[in-house]
């Protein structure tokens, strides 16, 4: 088993930034890809970020490109979520996830492609 815990969230303007973090403890040594998802009050859960095993390759949803940045620290078991210039429609919950499969240098952006989830960690961005 795996389990993951996020941090980071919070409110914050419109233009601001927060930074999330995800730490995962338990079985880790088979944890390869991670992302980060959201969901809005009343929608369903959409992808934002993802990041290959290695931490080289790196996908995003076009609402967040360029404004968002995905790492990953294979020492810390932890991943990050750097968001800048944030906007009223980023508010959600956000919530990190793991697979443990991996093929080449992939990475993946469909909640069905992962295997474990975080509580997720609340972020509000006001106008």
């Amino acid at each position: 088993q795996v389990q993951l815990v996020e941090f980071g969230g919070g409110s914050v303007q419109a233009g601001g930034s927060l930074s999330l973090s995800c730490a995962a403890s338990g079985r880790t040594g088979g944890i390869l890809p991670m992302g980060w998802f959201r969901q809005a009050p009343g929608k369903e859960r959409e992808f934002v970020a993802a990041i290959n095993w290695s931490g080289g390759i790196t996908g995003y949803a076009d609402s967040v490109k360029d404004r968002f940045a995905i790492s990953r620290d294979h020492a810390q078991n932890t991943i990050f979520l750097q968001m800048n210039n944030l906007k009223p429609e980023d508010t959600a919950v956000y919530s990190c996830a793991a697979r443990t499969r991996a093929y080449g240098e992939s990475w993946y952006r469909e909640v069905s492609e992962y295997d474990y989830w975080g509580q997720g960690t609340r972020v509000t961005v006001s106008s």
